[in-house]
């Protein structure tokens, strides 16, 4: 695929992680991070590792909406906006809403990070103390230093239960209601997962975005499973790359001691922006040909205003090549460093018509050296010498002059 460049400056333009794949193993709000990578340029893998289950219609929800209107609340720690929305919308279907607004109105309401405190104003109520963070901890330390004993604290709960938030509290004389809105179920597409897996062992995918600490462990998790999780955390340590929306989510590779990176703010916007400023300078090389310079990031060559995308097994004969460029790699090397075996060179030739083909008019920067293998040219060929030719005898007058 060629792609024209936008910006002189920047050989990949308005593409700027063309060549570049990404796993995303999100569920919910896959097809925005999708949308999002793809504008730019990316190719996308979606195995989403863990699946929110709803459960506004469990008895468990009814039930502790119930709990908490018995009596006065003292506090509402609200832990996620997805799951404050779903709570409010839960009592609104049951004709609770106005009641458990009222008993949230009356009590001091801590949220933890920004989503949860956007989606608290949105239902037209004021935080306490909000988390700069998305890590309860924070909350934590902000109720201790109170008086607890006696007191009633609703916990809208984040996916699975949090023991060790709830029973500090209980330890110091709070009486804690759960509220389970939704609960981490697992993946849609187990066999995503697992191919995922294999991906990243094969070094296939350039990054791996995760929105969740559940999800990032889900994945660790399921390469342990298929026996490849030391591969995957070799393969983390260099060079696939784990994109985390935020510091609480990249906590599975920080106990690891794996390498993450997370921007400032925790939104997917921020996400995407870290990975196009990242990206590029991880996998960006360039190399001077005899036909201008080489532009290589990931899966795709830039070249003469051009940006030419290719399959995975191309685009690795090309860097093969453009690792010593000027100097033939046999076929044999090519199969052994691409394809990791040796056997008939049949697929190399295929491969390398096949990235031929994508490069169209720039198919002259693979060379065959007949009986020895492929080069990329770092000069153009010289042409052979004429020999001198010898002077020609002057012509007679007669015949040099026209007659009139």
């Amino acid at each position: 695929m060629n792609t024209p460049t936008a910006s002189p400056g920047d050989p990949y333009g308005s593409v700027p992680l063309a060549g570049c794949v990404v796993a995303i193993t999100a569920d919910r709000r896959r097809d925005d991070l999708t949308n999002l990578l793809e504008r730019r340029g990316a190719r996308v893998v979606s195995a989403p590792t863990l699946r929110i289950e709803h459960l506004d219609d469990d008895t468990q929800l009814r039930a502790a909406t119930q709990a908490c209107l018995t009596a006065p609340l003292d506090y509402v720690v609200a832990t996620t906006g997805i799951g404050w929305r779903g709570w409010m919308d839960a009592a609104q279907g049951w004709g609770l809403e106005d009641s458990l607004r009222t008993a949230c109105t009356l009590a001091s309401v801590l949220t933890r990070g920004p989503k949860a405190t956007g989606a608290v104003r949105a239902s037209s109520l004021s935080e306490t103390f909000a988390s700069p963070t998305e890590e309860s901890r924070e909350i934590l330390t902000w109720l201790t230093e109170r008086p607890l004993r006696g007191t009633r604290i609703a916990v809208q709960r984040h996916g699975n239960y949090d023991a060790v938030f709830v029973e500090a509290l209980r330890n110091r004389g709070a009486e804690v209601i759960d509220v389970p809105v939704y609960r981490w179920g697992p993946s849609p597409d187990p066999a995503a997962v697992d191919r995922l897996v294999h991906q990243i062992v094969r070094r296939e995918v350039h990054a791996v975005a995760f929105t969740s600490a559940p999800g990032a462990s889900a994945l660790l998790e399921a390469a342990d499973a298929l026996g490849q999780g030391a591969q995957v955390r070799a393969a983390f340590t260099q060079p696939v790359l784990a994109a985390c929306v935020g510091e609480l989510c990249a906590r599975p590779f920080l106990v690891d001691r794996l390498p993450a990176i997370w921007p400032e703010r925790g939104r997917l916007g921020s996400l995407v922006k870290m990975l196009t400023d990242e990206l590029p300078g991880r996998l960006r090389r360039t190399i001077p040909t005899a036909l201008g310079d080489l532009v290589l990031q990931g899966n795709a060559v830039a070249i003469g205003g051009d940006v030419v995308t290719l399959a995975a097994q191309p685009a690795a004969v090309l860097h093969e090549l453009a690792r010593t460029p000027g100097r033939v790699v046999s076929r044999a090397d090519l199969l052994r460093q691409v394809w990791g075996r040796r056997g008939a060179d049949h697929i190399v030739e295929v491969t390398v018509g096949r990235l031929r083909a994508a490069l169209g008019e720039h198919s002259g920067l693979i060379v065959t050296v007949p009986k020895r293998g492929y080069l990329i040219p770092t000069a153009l060929p010289e042409l052979p010498e004429l020999p001198d030719l010898p002077d020609l005898p002057d012509l007679p007058k007669s015949a040099a002059e026209p007659t009139g």
